[in-house]
């Protein structure tokens, strides 16, 4: 793939965005990312997934600027897309966002630099948020009379901050990202992607059905009321243990030995 480089190594995959010079979201390059993220969780080969990006300044700049006015103002096809993406030109990037999100595999955003725009609905799409110390993140399509992001930033940040970034364009900084609870953990940049890996480790040394049943769960949890919430995880819970893995957890706690999860 041209715009993203994949790594599996011990059940942890490493999808690494490389579009210089800021990684800005081309359609093709969504397309791209869609498809890791939907092939990984088809497959077996990796129970969780690190989300970077190469560089040390910017993750992600956003959508790229020359293919949006041509998409959304010229409504001009790009030489790989249909009619279909005429008729909806938002649909490239919801996907790609989505297959995130409602992907089979957590997801660690190891962010090491700029997450602006549709750069931090990526980040917002993932299910761990780890900064390095120069990262920042903002919603400054304000400042050019557009909008968007409004959902992502208000899971990650709640209804009125994610309001003030909208309307304001102003950046987040890491310190006060890990504050307001933006992200989990902001670590200097030579140690980003160790902490993001060993929180990605620890993911998968957990039961693989285990693993996707819980994130299903999360953020189904998130777009229905509390009731239906709280049922559906119940219903998730019976699902898991009809599996092997709560009673090899169960043996190895009796026995003083790590569970063995691989069957």
């Amino acid at each position: 793939m041209a715009d993203v480089r994949v790594e599996v190594t011990d059940l942890v995959a490493t999808v690494t965005l490389q579009r210089p010079p800021v990684n800005a979201l081309s359609a093709d390059m969504m397309r791209e990312i869609t498809a890791v993220f939907r092939d990984l969780g088809r497959g077996t080969a990796a129970a969780v997934a690190v989300l970077t990006a190469d560089g040390d300044r910017v993750f992600c700049g956003g959508a790229d600027v020359d293919e949006s006015e041509r998409r959304y103002v010229r409504r001009e096809l790009i030489a790989t897309e249909t009619v279909a993406d005429l008729i909806d030109p938002g649909m490239v990037v919801r996907d790609c966002l989505f297959s995130i999100s409602s992907g089979a595999l957590p997801v660690v955003a190891a962010v090491n630099g700029a997450a602006v725009g549709a750069g931090l609905a990526l980040v917002a799409s993932c299910d761990i948020v780890i900064a390095s110390e120069n990262a920042h993140f903002a919603l400054p399509e304000i400042n050019v009379g557009v909008l968007g992001g409004a959902r992502h930033a208000q899971r990650l940040v709640g209804l009125h901050k994610a309001r003030e970034m909208m309307l304001t364009g102003r950046r987040v900084s890491a310190e006060e990202a890990e504050r307001i609870g933006l992200v989990a953990a902001v670590v200097d940049g030579h140690g980003l992607l160790p902490r993001a890996l060993e929180a990605a480790e620890q993911i998968a040394a957990w039961a693989p059905w285990g693993i996707r049943l819980t994130k299903r769960g999360m953020w189904s949890a998130l777009e229905i009321p509390e009731q239906a919430a709280i049922e559906y995880e119940d219903r998730q819970q019976i699902m898991a243990l009809h599996g092997t893995a709560p009673a090899e957890a169960v043996t190895a706690f009796l026995e003083k030995r790590p569970a063995d999860f691989t069957d």
